[in-house]
């Protein structure tokens, strides 16, 4: 990864987690784990977890509902010429260590 794309990971992944926690209703707790963003920064997928796990598909769905708004927040707080397209998903890899974290404490 280069620089430049690291540098806008972390931009777009601190940026989404700020517009979340602003609009989010408080129903659950919407966290942003992580963001990949593909080598021609064309599009970026912003990985989350949601707490309590019941919430998972309103959470979700919540964010994919609010791209658009998203997408003009970061914006207006990056200088970039194109924007890349973005989307959703659940942190399945932050799943299975709180499961792992989980197993481990019951031995």
């Amino acid at each position: 990864m280069t620089l430049r794309q690291e540098k806008v990971r972390e931009n777009i992944k601190h940026l989404a987690a700020e517009f979340l926690q602003r609009e989010s209703t408080g129903n659950s707790l919407i966290t942003v784990t992580d963001a990949n963003i593909s080598k021609d920064l064309k599009k970026a997928t912003i990985f989350i977890t949601v707490l309590p796990e019941a919430g998972e598909d309103s959470a979700l769905n919540f964010a994919k509902r609010k791209r658009s708004a998203i997408r003009n927040f970061i914006k207006t707080k990056l200088q970039m010429r194109m924007l890349p397209y973005l989307d959703f998903e659940i942190d399945q890899g932050e799943k299975n260590r709180q499961k792992i974290d989980e197993l481990s404490l019951k031995l």
